[in-house]
This record gives C-alpha cells, sequence and structure tokens, in this order.
C-alpha cells in the first residue's frame, strides 16, 4: 500500500489520522523511513546501525513505552557500489521527534561517515525536539550540528526534507552541501503559523511559510523541488553520481564516446548577435557538454544565472552561467549569493569550474543598494578569488564593467580565458560610453543621431574587440564557436593535477 508522506499541518507534527496510517502499516511491517533508505542504497546492500537502541527518557509516561530504534533508522550502504551512510526518521515513532538516543545515533553515524570519507545523507521527517527530554533533546541537536560543520568540505553532506522539519531541526540541512525538498508534502521554519499569529497578528499558512515551493523560488534554501520521494530519492543517486566520496578523491569518470570536434551549426545561431536580444544560455551549455549530462542546481532560484554539474570528455565539471532570458543575465544579490555557494562546493570537493559569460554588469537600484549588493557580489568575488581547482572562462558576447572582472576573469585567478570572436568586453557598453564620453559633441552635431553610430563604431572598435584583451594577456585565446567543446576538454586535461596553495590561515573573513 501507498500512501501520501506529506500533507501535514500544524505546527510539525502529522495529523493524528495519518500517523494512525502510518502505525498500521508499520503493524504489518512496512516502514516508511526504511523504504526510503532502501530506495537510496544499492538493493541489497543496506545494514542497519544501532537498531536496537532505545528512548532515554522515563519521564511524562514515556517509561509505558517502547520507542523502536528510538524513531530513527541510521544505516549504511553503497550507492552505484560506493559507500554511503544514511539516517531516516521514523514520523510514526512520536511524530520522528528527536531525544537523546536519536541524536546520539544520528551523530555516531556522522562520527562513522566522516572517519570512512564518504558521503552523509540525511531523510528528515520530524516534528522537531522532544519537549519530554528537555535540555537533552536540545543538547542533541548542537552535537549533530558541531558534526555538520567538522564535515563540512570534506565529505559530501544531503538533506532531503521529506515531511516537517521545524524549529531547530532546520539548521542542520542548512548547514549540509544540498537540500531538497518534496513539493506539497514537506516544509522547513523556525517557527510556525501559530506562534507567528501570537507575536506578530500575521495569518500564514505551513505551505506559505515554509513549503517547498517558498525555499526553492524565493529564499534559496532548497536546491531541489521534486515532486515525490521515489523522484527525489533518485536524484539524489544521481547527484551523487558527480560528486567523490570526499575531498581527497577526483569525481567519477564516465567513458564518453561523443566526438569533441562538434561542427553543429546551431554554435553559431545560439547566441543572437545583437547584444540586447535575449536566449537560453541552456542551449550553449547542452552544446559544450556531454550528452544528456547537465545535471542543474538551484533551477528555480535567482534564475538570472544557471549553476549544475555537467561532464566534458566524461570528467565532471561545474557550470556557472549567465542567463539572458533573464533580467538580460545581469548579476544582482541572489545571484551572486547563488553562484558563490556553487563554486564555493565545488572547490571543496574537486570539480573544475566553466563559466560561460554574457554578463551586462550588475543590477541597478535603491533596492539592490540598500539590500547590501556590494557584500553579496563580493561573496562571489571572494568565491573565484578562494578556489584553487581549475578555472575556465568562456566569454560567448558580452562582459561588462565589474561584472567582468567578477565573473573567473584572469584578474581573480582564471587559468584559462577564451571569448567568441563576438565578445564584447569594455566598462559598459557601446551605447553608454558614448552617452558620457562624448554627449557635447552629439548635442552638438549637425546629426545627432548619426553622430551617436559614428562614435559607437569608433568606440567598439578602439575597446570592444576581443582580440584586444587576448594583446593584453586577458584572454588566452579567440576561438569560434565550434571549437568550445574541444578547446575546454583540451584545457581541462592539462590542467587536471593542478595544484594551489593558498596562505595559511585560520580562516578565511566571507563577506556578509
Amino acid at each position: 500500500m501507498s500512501i501520501d508522506l506529506t500533507k501535514l499541518e500544524g505546527e510539525g507534527l502529522p495529523e493524528e489520522s495519518e500517523v494512525r496510517e502510518l502505525v498500521r502499516e508499520r503493524a504489518r511491517g512496512i516502514s516508511i523511513a526504511r523504504r526510503r533508505l532502501e530506495l537510496l542504497f544499492d538493493e541489497g546492500s543496506m545494514e542497519e546501525i544501532g537498531a536496537e537502541v532505545l528512548h532515554r527518557s522515563v519521564d511524562f509516561g514515556l517509561d509505558k513505552k517502547r520507542l523502536p530504534g528510538d524513531g530513527v533508522i541510521t544505516a549504511c550502504g553503497t550507492v552505484d557500489g560506493r559507500p554511503v551512510y544514511a539516517f531516516s526518521q521514523d514520523k510514526t515513532v512520536l511524530g520522528g521527534s528527536l531525544g537523546e538516543a536519536h541524536a546520539r545515533k544520528i551523530a555516531r553515524l556522522q562520527d562513522m561517515a566522516l572517519k570512512a570519507g564518504a558521503p552523509f545523507i540525511a531523510i528528515n521527517d520530524s516534528g522537531g525536539a522532544r519537549i519530554q527530554e528537555g535540555v537533552d533533546a536540545l543538547g542533541g541537536y548542537g552535537e549533530i550540528f558541531r558534526r555538520n560543520v567538522a564535515s563540512s568540505g570534506v565529505i559530501p553532506q544531503i538533506s532531503l526534507i521529506a515531511g516537517p522539519c521545524a524549529g531547530g531541526a532546520v539548521y542542520s540541512p542548512a548547514l549540509t552541501d544540498f537540500v531538497g525538498m518534496v513539493d506539497g508534502s514537506s516544509y522547513m521554519f523556525l517557527t510556525g503559523p501559530k506562534v507567528i499569529k501570537t507575536v506578530t497578528f500575521e495569518d500564514i499558512t505551513v505551505e506559505e511559510l515554509g513549503g517547498g515551493r517558498t525555499h526553492a523560488e524565493g529564499t534559496g534554501v532548497s536546491h531541489f523541488l521534486f515532486e515525490d520521494d521515489r523522484v527525489a530519492i533518485a536524484k539524489i543517486r544521481k547527484l551523487l553520481g558527480y560528486l567523490p566520496s570526499n575531498n581527497r578523491e577526483k569525481a567519477p569518470h564516465k567513458p564518453c564516446n561523443q566526438s569533441l570536434d562538434s561542427m553543429a551549426p546551431e554554435f553559431h545561431t545560439v547566441v543572437p548577435s545583437d547584444p540586447r536580444k535575449p536566449y537560453d544560455v541552456r542551449k550553449v551549455i547542452d552544446l559544450v557538454v556531454d550528452q544528456e549530462s547537465f545535471f542543474e542546481v538551484h533551477t528555480h532560484w535567482a534564475q538570472n544565472v544557471v549553476v549544475g554539474f555537467a561532464r566534458i570528455n566524461g570528467d565532471v565539471v561545474g557550470i556557472i552561467a549567465n542567463q539572458p532570458l533573464v533580467l538580460a543575465g545581469v548579476l544582482d544579490i541572489d545571484a551572486s549569493r547563488k553562484a558563490a555557494r556553487f563554486i564555493r562546493t565545488c572547490n571543496a570537493f574537486n570539480v573544475p569550474i566553466v563559466s560561460l559569460v554574457d554578463v551586462p554588469g550588475f543590477l541597478p537600484g535603491r533596492d539592490q543598494e540598500h539590500k547590501g549588493v556590494i557584500d553579496h557580489g563580493a561573496k562571489l568575488l571572494y568565491a573565484y578569488c578562494e578556489a584553487t581547482v581549475p578555472k575556465l572562462s568562456v566569454i560567448l558576447r558580452k562582459a561588462y564593467g565589474g561584472a567582468y572582472i567578477v565573473m573567473s576573469s584572469k584578474h581573480v585567478g582564471g587559468d584559462i580565458n577564451l571569448a567568441w570572436p563576438s565578445a564584447e568586453i569594455a566598462v559598459m557598453g557601446a551605447a553608454g560610453a558614448v552617452e558620457v564620453l562624448n554627449r557635447r559633441e552629439i548635442d552638438a552635431a549637425e546629426d545627432p543621431l548619426a553622430k551617436t553610430e559614428e562614435l559607437k563604431a569608433a568606440y567598439e572598435e578602439k575597446f570592444l574587440n576581443p582580440d584586444i584583451a587576448a594583446s593584453r594577456g586577458y584572454l588566452d585565446a579567440v576561438i569560434e564557436p565550434h571549437e568550445t567543446r574541444r578547446k575546454l576538454a583540451r584545457y581541462l586535461s592539462v590542467l587536471k593535477n593542478k595544484h594551489e596553495e593558498l596562505p595559511w590561515r585560520r580562516n578565511g573573513n566571507l563577506p556578509t
């Protein structure tokens, strides 16, 4: 029997009717929590750890209860033959609430994953801390958080929010590398609708406050939005295929029989020559990477930049691409945060970075300035400067102003910088430049429009030609569009053993 795991109400605990249905399934030997883990691991590879652990508290009637595994299944197994550690919370056991023993099981599993250098997967389905256990439950969260931080950048950590995740429980997923939510059936928030109603008198639903779409489209907390549990777990298995088991290894290579010398005519038509005309940069990505290998991250948030994993000639790369289809590909606060986070994830796990650049600058406006675009833009700059993995970029059409510098330019440590012949690199576009530089000359002309066009043409020839940047050494080559895939593959091949060390420090001071 299959049931809907998600339609939850209240402040974190499932509906009583749903709990009864889940308990009936457990009585028939079926466990939703266990089923999720069995879908995650390779068939027959799962081994449970700590199955006999019982809860600690004997207060508030818990002495009369026996809680199987204290509401969480912890296990190890393989995914595509590689070791993985994972836990899955059981909503049928006191709403999946976290008690002392529950937390200790998870913390022990985190320690095992870190020692083994293997990915750690968290399947969250819990109403939060177990009230009956008080500070012991709260302390358990702290133990988990500390291990999340210790594992950060060492082993991949992935969280699936498969139901409720409320209160302090939200911070563990937020500390992991990737978060996925199930549309319509999972939610995350610190304080629920009832508390908000009491304190601020606002009326808001669970879904509006912390549902999957809220966090995938609005806040960016969730990297993925899945239609159901099965799709979610299948996508997590796929995501693991783009990541190494730990930061000392390389991501898995897959043999590629696809030619590197594609002469597809789409290369020369996919990007319009008119810099004001939009296009979907995903079409460029698909031409450059191995067929059907692009795995997008943060699809629904900050859509003016596209990020994700792909393969070029079988090797995993991280793609960062400005998206002219949305806000002309301009960088703003959310796009900067999104790209910076993805760059740092790639750098942590030895994944080379390929940037496809078509950016008119940073988004101007009072709202952006007052919300801190300076600091958030600096996060992107910091991420590119900090990254020591191979960094390659291709300027497809334009790169203006500070955004040119930020987007993996030679000046911030780009290893290989390429451009298509139509690329424009300058402080600003020709139209804006002549407005600033030649306003009086244009106003005094007999035919201002003709004079403007004349000055624009002169500016483009003098400043926007990519050959000028190449002659200064800021570009390594100006290439034909159809050469892009082959050039990137060759440069990636010779850079695969790149080693770079930054000065010793306890930590860098990332912009707020």
